[in-house]
């Protein structure tokens, strides 16, 4: 998992399998701009996965086709009301998907899926936009606490993050 400007979510056996051969089931979450440019380049990373993206709607995300199965949600934004609202279908998607790890690269769709994923027993990775170089994000520090793996994209972030905080290089 540590090679230089890459990441892998897949067990160190080299497989895509789980212990009960299942497929690795990975929640691709991210808004749907430059959040969701960063999941594409992270892409090779899912080979061999099962996975489902959960974004935004939008005509991009509508066309997408990289991901075939996925979730389009209305834009949560900073309303409160429609963060508890995604909350509710964080609980209901990851319920009925059940997937094995929920990786996010941002933005606040993160903080809902991530939290429930992790009541619910799936692995949580959160990456740091590579565009934070000295200052935190806004859905880092509130995804920090729960995250299993907490990427950051350059070696000065770790200090505004602390010990949990992993640099592995560039990802993206």
């Amino acid at each position: 998992m540590e090679h230089q400007g890459q990441i892998s979510i897949r067990p160190t056996t080299n497989t895509t399998r789980e212990s009960d051969g299942r497929w690795l089931k990975v929640a691709l979450v991210c808004s749907h701009g430059g959040h969701l440019t960063e999941m594409q380049m992270l892409s090779p990373a899912f080979e061999g996965c099962e996975c489902i993206l959960i974004t935004y709607r939008c005509s991009r995300t509508e066309e997408l086709t990289q991901w075939p199965r996925k979730y389009l949600l209305s834009n949560i934004g900073t309303n409160i009301v429609r963060m508890i609202k995604a909350f509710v279908q964080a609980t209901r998607i990851l319920l009925r998907e059940q997937p094995d790890v929920v990786l996010s690269t941002g933005a606040e769709i993160a903080i809902p899926f991530l939290w429930v994923g992790r009541l619910l027993g799936a692995r949580t990775i959160y990456v740091e936009s590579w565009c934070r170089v000295r200052t935190r994000s806004g859905t880092g520090p509130l995804v920090y606490p729960i995250a299993d793996l907490f990427l950051v994209q350059w070696p000065d972030m770790v200090r505004w993050y602390g010990s949990k905080a992993r640099y592995l290089g560039g990802l993206i």
